[in-house]
């Protein structure tokens, strides 16, 4: 194909390419911002089984090593798990879950998060027609 057969008339691009807007994958298929999370929530379990420890063998360097352990475990394992339960969905999958489950378990939070904006109504819908 020619150079000009991808623009049209008006001077502007026929295609946008299919993953502009996308988040790149850093780690094993997490996205920066996914990864950041997964490194905080990881870290801080360490943390909560480091600090424990270190008190009980009297040594500040448990702490720290089992922070970094928490988080190799917690890149490589939940971003494994996180890489499964993503496949096949949309981007904004992730967040949105994440969104509709503290809208719905914690109602008071939900206004924070925009959880008001979701639509979390279960049950029978119907069209208000009558079968004849």
């Amino acid at each position: 194909m020619s150079e000009h057969q991808h623009i049209r008339a008006d001077g502007t691009v026929m295609f946008l390419p299919h993953r502009l807007n996308r988040h790149p994958v850093v780690v094993r298929g997490l996205t920066a911002d996914e990864l950041w999370i997964c490194c905080g929530l990881s870290g801080a379990a360490g943390l909560l089984v480091g600090a424990p420890l270190s008190w009980l063998f009297s040594t500040i360097a448990i702490a720290p090593t089992f922070i970094v352990l928490g988080i190799a475990f917690g890149v490589f394992i939940g971003g494994g798990i996180l890489r499964r339960q993503k496949r096949g969905r949309p981007d904004t999958w992730l967040y949105r879950q994440l969104q509709w489950r503290i809208a719905t378990r914690y109602p008071l939070m939900a206004g924070w998060i925009g959880g008001h904006a979701l639509i979390t109504r279960s049950g029978r819908w119907s069209n208000r027609r009558v079968a004849r």
